[in-house]
């Protein structure tokens, strides 16, 4: 799979620029080394907590952000929210292993998109990555079907 700019985001045909936002560093290093094989995908920073990741957010001005919600400091939830108001243009996915409806909604409402599972995420990343750079949702198969009513 191919990973280029197209459509809402703009800049066709360049790189999409990641952070890659996740507490435990085994998860985090699995992600990017799979995410540096894909052409059109460049990995710009490795983040482990909320706080750091908004500052990196707001600096680098990322196309795309793999944010996970338990993190430390700032929940991924909260640093979602302040990334939004800093930077609207980047996209969110949250690659989390959280799963209750409630928490999947918040997200959701904040304008993410996006929403992978990280018991899932070994089949539904690339597919996330390429709907959000297609500017399509996607919610990951690893959410009960009812968890969005």
């Amino acid at each position: 799979m191919a990973f280029f700019l197209n459509g809402p985001l703009g800049k066709d045909n360049s790189l999409a620029r990641l952070i890659v936002v996740d507490d435990f560093a085994p998860f985090r290093e699995v992600i990017c080394s799979k995410l540096r094989q894909e052409p059109g995908l460049q990995i710009i920073a490795e983040v482990s907590d909320g706080l750091e990741a908004v500052r990196q957010a707001a600096e680098l001005k990322p196309d795309l952000i793999l944010l996970d919600i338990g993190l430390p400091g700032l929940n991924g939830i909260a640093a979602a929210r302040q990334i939004r108001e800093l930077v609207p243009h980047s996209k969110i996915i949250f690659v989390t292993q959280e799963s209750s409806s409630a928490v999947v909604q918040e997200a959701l409402n904040l304008g993410a998109q996006r929403y992978v599972v990280k018991t899932s995420a070994a089949a539904d990343l690339l597919p996330a990555i390429e709907a959000v750079l297609q500017g399509r949702q996607f919610v990951s198969s690893g959410l009960i079907a009812g968890s969005l009513g």
